[in-house]
């Protein structure tokens, strides 16, 4: 079973189904949207499928679910929406998308919106078991360490024959450890009329997708199991479920990127999001956390306890410890930026340093700069946003407060201590303090007077 199989021109209809309500995460928003790793559950399903060559897709909502629609859109515009009005189960769920059904397709693949550590190998390789059998369905099994809860697989001489949902099973069935992980991939030809003749004389009254494989094996046809890890097919339905979801997901995340020649020191301690890029000989010190849209640079050190999201750091920075990159941090080679340093929606040029204690906002900062300790751009009067212009080679002392808009030419200094509300001339000296004062005895005459 290989990718080329399933990319041999056969065409492909994945149905995913995301109108669950997701009572059990007790949230006003939908299950399906609840992130892992910077992503929704529902965005890391549809982002496999396309990795996996799917070439449509149907996301199934509830009616009250605008929310879960709009998602579903703005990560594959080009997918079709279609409502279930009543929650009749997961057949009538599959239904909903029935239109899309009538248009015909080699392989139909009816996926889980809250089952979202599903890899794209394993979709390529349902579509391959279609692809090279004669099986009208296949169903994803996994051998469960506890099977209590799952439908169970039932194997006649190595061969699938149903799949009893676990308060309809006989003790022998409850006795069994293969169990179903929920995900089906159907032979186009035979989907439509299979799901129309599902019925619901069941415990629960609905229409169970998973009675599919005893009508198939009723008409003669063949019906296949493909085994996987059980974590692969982990669903989340609850927030500790979610919460294991994304432990298992971070560990792939940093074993990917440790084998893409970054060095994470304490790999559990840290972080990452769904679309981290950490270049080779990156080395991540413990407690660090990449929100969304971080690209780190060939040989940076990124320091214990920083955060950063949206942000670029170049080839050979250092950062933090104890900092924060917000987005539109951009950040050239051989930066430093040291420990309670927040940047936000700023260029910093190369060699560049802001080392100690400092808010820099909305501003651009030239190559090989010194930022001294305690600065803050005064970027926003309460309305709008300002920006602050830092030439190279500049020197802008400890304790400066920035007033923008407002320039520092290349190679200027900045006095101790400043508040800067006019440009700054290149290499020109800028003070902007009150002179001090001194009143001799002036203390020791205040303490006097308290202690009488």
């Amino acid at each position: 079973m290989t990718e080329q199989t399933a990319k041999s021109g056969r065409r492909c209809l994945a149905v995913v189904l995301a109108a669950g309500l997701g009572s059990r995460m007790k949230s006003a928003q939908p299950k399906v949207l609840h992130a892992l790793a910077g992503r929704s559950m529902l965005a890391h399903v549809l982002a496999t499928l396309r990795e996996a060559d799917v070439s449509d897709i149907v996301v199934v909502v509830g009616p009250d679910q605008e929310g879960v629609a709009q998602e579903a859109a703005a990560m594959i515009p080009h997918a079709t929406i279609a409502i279930q009005a009543e929650r009749l189960g997961t057949a009538h769920a599959v239904l909903a998308a029935r239109k899309s059904l009538e248009k015909g397709f080699d392989d139909l693949l009816v996926v889980f919106a809250d089952t979202p550590l599903v890899s794209a190998e394993t979709f390529i390789a349902m579509r391959a078991v279609l692809a090279e059998t004669k099986a009208a369905a296949l169903v994803l099994g996994f051998e469960a360490a506890d099977p209590t809860g799952y439908g169970r697989l039932i194997l006649e001489q190595g061969q699938l024959i149903a799949i009893r949902e676990e308060r309809d099973a006989d003790p022998s069935e409850r006795a069994l450890t293969l169990c179903n992980g929920g995900l089906m991939a159907l032979a186009g030809e035979q989907a439509l009329g299979l799901l129309d003749r599902i019925g619901k004389a069941n415990a629960q009254g609905e229409y169970y997708l998973t009675d599919i494989v005893a009508l198939a094996r009723d008409t003669g046809q063949e019906a296949e199991v493909l085994i996987v890890p059980e974590d692969e097919v982990m669903g989340v339905n609850d927030r500790v479920q979610l919460a294991r979801a994304e432990s298992l997901l971070q560990d792939r995340l940093r074993e990917k990127a440790m084998r893409a020649g970054a060095t994470l020191i304490d790999p559990a301690s840290i972080f990452l999001s769904f679309d981290t890029q950490l270049d080779r000989d990156v080395i991540v010190e413990p407690h660090v956390v990449f929100g969304p849209g971080v690209t780190i640079g060939e040989g940076a050190r990124i320091r214990a306890f920083s955060h950063l999201e949206e942000a670029r750091v170049g080839a050979g920075a250092i950062i933090g410890p104890f900092a924060r990159l917000r987005p539109g941090a951009d950040l050239a080679e051989a930066v430093h930026i040291g420990n309670f340093v927040e940047i936000k929606a700023t260029k910093v040029g190369a060699g560049a340093k802001i080392n100690h204690l400092s808010y820099i906002g909305d501003a651009s900062i030239g190559a090989k700069t010194n930022i001294g300790a305690g600065t803050i751009t005064c970027n926003y009067d309460g309305f709008g946003k300002f920006k602050t212009e830092i030439g190279a080679g500049a020197f802008i002392g400890s304790q400066t407060a920035l007033v923008a808009p407002v320039k520092v030419g290349d190679g200027a200094y900045v006095g101790t201590g400043s508040v800067i509300t006019h440009d700054v001339p290149e290499d020109a000296l800028a003070i902007a303090r009150e002179r001090q004062i001194d009143k001799p005895g002036w203390a020791k005459a205040f303490r006097e007077k308290y202690r009488k």
